[in-house]
């Protein structure tokens, strides 16, 4: 992987974290912003290293799917296939709703479909399964993460004194 798809990717990684993360802390008051800006670098990586792994976990199911695949060949991300992923982070960030997320989750997947199938060999809609179930497992491993991290770092709310 080169180092212009590392970027990429925890830029990619960095705007979804803070999509999903400054929703839930700004229901929670007493949280500063030094906590908060403290916690989107590491989920920026978090997030980052996520999206890295999905063409390969998406490659090893396609493994499972086919019994021989062709040899040699793996799905990895190109700057041409991260660098939409890093256009629909920052387009959905300033929206900051789910169902964006969710667009940027399926465009992504869409994205990678056609690599898939040409490097497995296997049919389109198989690709788009595998690419759909391994998205949305890690995309599922990553929101328990963020939940519990949350409520483990919760702090106790601060009532004013007026």
């Amino acid at each position: 992987m080169s180092s212009t798809v590392v970027v990429l990717l925890l830029f990619a990684g960095v705007s979804e974290a803070a999509g999903r993360i400054l929703p839930l802390v700004a229901g929670r008051p007493g949280m500063s912003r030094s906590f908060v800006a403290g916690l989107l670098l590491p989920a920026g990586i978090v997030e980052g290293v996520v999206f890295a792994l999905w063409p390969l976990t998406a490659w090893t199911l396609a493994e499972v799917v086919v019994p021989s695949p062709p040899p040699g060949t793996a799905l990895v991300w190109t700057p041409g296939l991260a660098a939409p992923l890093v256009l629909a982070a920052v387009l959905a960030f300033p929206w900051l709703g789910a169902l964006l997320h969710f667009v940027l989750f399926v465009g992504v997947g869409a994205g990678l479909v056609g690599p898939l199938a040409t490097a497995s060999g296997l049919g389109w809609w198989s690709a788009a399964g595998c690419v759909a179930a391994t998205g949305t497992g890690l995309g599922l491993a990553v929101e328990a993460v963020r939940r519990l991290v949350f409520r483990i770092s919760g702090t106790e709310v601060r009532e004013s004194v007026a």
